[in-house]
């Protein structure tokens, strides 16, 4: 089993002080904006169950939620658009929700340790870590606060929008979510990008 916290603690090693977590939810799904968060948790603090937010139950992510804002030291949670996602690619939106949580943070962190491979767009000192969700406590509790908030929000729009079924798929790709985009149409909610190969499908069924 992996030990979440040996990440963490070996940067902490090197000197550091203060880390924060990163990472986003809603990178692939065809509605809906991109969340990211960022936090910091007080050193040698654990949580226990904490883990990859995709392998917990719902029940337990808002259960982790709540313990998590309650430890935090700081917590930064950001979205960015769909109007943004849009207009910069999914990729730099995700870049933008991550500098907008991290630079909520106070105190400021020394390090962001990020989830995935790639940090180019990112405006502070960071490391990335593969799998980093499940593998890095921070991270981990990044996860929680990002999907959380994220599907929160896709809840909302539910409410808004009854025909597209939100509150259950969160705006992922599923067959009753593309039906419902076929027989009702997009929303302002929708990623027109990400919808042209659902379109393109229709069209080549003639």
């Amino acid at each position: 089993m992996t030990d979440i916290y040996s990440i963490q603690n070996e940067i902490y090693a090197e000197g550091f002080d203060l880390l924060c977590g990163v990472d986003e939810a809603g990178r692939g799904p065809l509605a809906g904006p991109v969340c990211a968060a960022a936090v910091i948790l007080p050193r040698g603090f654990v949580i226990p169950g904490l883990g990859d937010s995709k392998a917990i139950t719902e029940k337990r992510r808002e259960t982790l939620y709540d313990d998590i804002i309650a430890a935090a030291i700081s917590y930064g949670i950001a979205l960015a658009s769909v109007s943004e996602i849009e207009e910069m690619n999914i990729l730099n939106a995700t870049f933008l929700a991550m500098n907008r949580a991290i630079g909520a943070l106070e105190p400021a962190p020394e390090l962001a340790l990020i989830d995935g491979n790639q940090s180019r767009g990112i405006e502070f000192p960071c490391r990335t870590f593969v799998k980093g969700d499940a593998n890095c406590a921070l991270i981990a509790a990044a996860s929680i606060l990002a999907k959380v908030t994220r599907d929160r929000h896709m809840r909302a729009l539910a409410e808004e929008y009854p025909e597209y079924g939100f509150e259950k798929h969160k705006g992922y790709g599923t067959a009753a979510h593309c039906e419902a985009i076929l027989t009702h149409g997009a929303t302002p909610a929708h990623r027109a990008s990400f919808l042209k190969k659902l379109y393109a499908g229709r069209t080549d069924r003639g």
